[in-house]
């Protein structure tokens, strides 16, 4: 049989994928092609040696799927989605690779309910644990490398408004820290509090000391500011935004675009959801030199060895 001819990561487009992945296998297949780019292994026990890795003909009348492996090290069988975000899935593979395009195509995000129209979802609930997935597949645990250069820090609160309680209350809010490089990556996360210590901690744990750190007025960045290359700040609060080089400019468009993103995407996003909204909005920001496409290829990466088992609350994301 001859092998289908997938388009490249950069010609995948929406059109590309209605074209070129309108049933499953042609589905799989592409998820084949983005996992085991550098050959297929088992996800049981790892093996890499394809003459130890056996495909098994599928058969209807038998109830064998398509696209199954079998390992002679660990005689176990296995496909493309086992130990990914797709594994025991029942929404069809093509679904969700439109699911992921959209995602890493819409610069502001794209809604669960928006999703499920597009996708013919059967529920809302359906489609908001599908982006979760996705969301949660492009979270780094960690971090191998810091950010370096310049590095400008600023912080904000996500949260909506409270009935007869001015603007600057922050009961109801959740504070979040972004880290980002001139010309360079972004980091978010969110801290419990905005106070000297917790701001240190995220600073080392992600910037290099060699960095000049760029920062607003605020005190709580003074003490962590002294343990790197230089510390220059602009006093918002006297209506200096920029000094020569020196400015957070950078940081606060980021700012801009993930609270367009909950403002007028999502609405309202809740506190234990937030740094999954916020790897996705990282992500993109990291990948915008790079073609829809690309960036899809990128992210499909990200689903293997990630599990999701998640619980939508009452109130909702």
């Amino acid at each position: 049989m001859k092998k289908k001819i997938l388009p490249p990561p950069e010609g995948l487009t929406l059109d590309a994928i209605q074209s070129h992945f309108s049933t499953d296998e042609q589905a799989r297949e592409y998820l084949e092609s983005v996992r085991w780019e550098h050959g297929r292994y088992c996800p049981h026990c790892g093996n890499a040696d394809e003459k130890r890795i056996y495909a098994i003909t599928a058969n209807v009348a038998k109830k064998v799927r398509a696209g199954l492996f079998e390992c002679a090290e660990c005689d176990k069988q296995f496909t493309v989605t086992v130990g990914t975000i797709f594994e025991d899935t029942k929404i069809p593979l093509r679904k969700w690779l439109v699911a992921w395009y959209l995602l890493c195509a819409s610069k502001k995000g794209i809604s669960a309910l928006q999703i499920q129209r597009m996708l013919g979802l059967g529920s809302y609930r359906t489609a908001w644990f599908m982006m979760h997935r996705i969301r949660y597949a492009l979270r780094n645990p960690s971090f191998s490398d810091k950010l370096s250069g310049t590095i400008e820090a600023d912080e904000t609160y996500i949260g909506g408004t409270v009935r007869g309680v001015k603007r600057g209350y922050r009961g109801n809010k959740t504070p979040v820290v972004a880290l980002v490089e001139r010309n360079g990556r972004a980091r978010s996360m969110v801290i419990e509090h905005i106070t000297g210590a917790n701001l240190r901690q995220a600073l080392n744990e992600h910037v290099d000391r060699k960095s000049r750190l760029m920062t607003d007025e605020r005190p709580a960045y003074k003490g962590p500011g002294h343990r790197f290359k230089s510390h220059e700040a602009v006093n918002h609060s006297a209506g200096e935004y920029v000094r020569g080089d020196v400015h957070t400019n950078t940081v606060e468009g980021y700012f801009s675009i993930l609270k367009r993103g909950i403002v007028g995407t999502f609405h309202h996003i809740e506190g234990p959801y937030i740094p999954q909204y916020l790897a996705e909005f990282d992500f993109r920001y990291n990948t915008r030199k790079e073609t829809d496409g690309v960036r899809t290829r990128l992210a499909l990466r990200k689903a293997s060895g990630k599990r999701l088992m998640l619980r939508r609350s009452k109130a909702g994301a």
